[in-house]
């Protein structure tokens, strides 16, 4: 599903999802919805594998942030709102887990975006990826919640000797095993040209960077997406693999600084969020 109207801040959105070469099911999910020419809401997640409910935590956590996201007000700003969701999405796979205990302990990863007007919020968690494509030029917006991330950002592990890590792959957080998860979120204006890519892990450990730019370069939303799934799938992909692409395809207005929030300074509201709950 896709806009191809030239109007301010126009955007078009496509998503892909594969079962991959390796794997017998598919516990990725993602969906997206566009809102009128100039807002989109996309989302992205992978089951943790090797645990009881990686598809199922995958599908409920995007579905409950679409639900939660259209239930809020729309005077709230889109980035409040997608925090909110996300965070509500974590309490009900968390849930659900307790009250199914052969779900125990289910996770998944979760990288949701909302755009309206040319500005970008994102809410994020695990080892999904959201990149900025820009002139060609590409950009990893989101941090890895894993062990070779957390060493690659101390400095003690190269990205090169991290990509064939055996822990490349082991999540420091996800959401969905906690009532109380860490977020990443923050919010950037984008402009027309720009690309947006989330991805799972099946995508960008078979893709280089590069390969991922040069593909949805020049290229409709739709394209991109099949594109990319089909690259991954040629050189063997060992995961499923999904990808989402938000082309900004109208003008906007001239970006300003970046905001990033860091998950610190989000925890107190959340724990009066979820303080009730947990103090049953």
């Amino acid at each position: 599903m896709a806009t191809t109207s030239k109007a301010d801040f126009a955007l078009e959105v496509a998503v892909v999802s594969d079962t991959g070469t390796e794997r017998p099911d598919n516990q990725d999910f993602a969906r997206h919805q566009l809102m009128g020419e100039s807002g989109a809401l996309v989302v992205l997640a992978d089951g943790v594998s090797g645990q009881a409910g990686g598809a199922t935590a995958s599908r409920m956590a995007v579905e409950s942030t679409f639900r939660s996201y259209q239930e809020q007000s729309a005077q709230l700003s889109p980035g409040k709102r997608l925090w909110r969701a996300v965070q509500q999405a974590n309490i009900d796979v968390y849930d659900f887990s307790v009250v199914v205990t052969e779900l125990r302990g289910m996770g998944t990863t979760l990288t949701a975006v909302a755009i309206e007007r040319g500005q970008l919020a994102a809410a994020h968690v695990g080892d999904s990826r959201l990149y900025l494509v820009r002139n060609r030029a590409i950009t990893q917006l989101t941090k890895d919640h894993t062990v070779t991330g957390d060493k690659i950002r101390m400095g003690l592990l190269s990205e090169a000797r991290a990509r064939h890590h055996p822990d490349r792959s082991t999540l420091t957080r996800c959401l969905g095993r906690e009532l109380i998860v860490g977020l990443d979120r923050f919010t950037r204006r984008v402009q027309q040209g720009d690309a947006l890519v989330l991805c799972t892990d099946g995508l960008y450990n078979a893709l280089d960077e590069s390969d991922i730019a040069r593909i949805v370069s020049d290229r409709d939303a739709s394209s991109s997406c099949r594109e990319l799934v089909d690259a991954a799938n040629q050189v063997g992909t060992l995961d499923n693999v999904t990808a989402a692409v938000i082309q900004m395809t109208g003008p906007t207005s001239l970006a300003d600084e970046d905001t990033g929030i860091s998950t610190k300074s989000v925890f107190g509201r959340l724990r009066k969020l979820v303080g009730s709950r947990a103090a049953r």
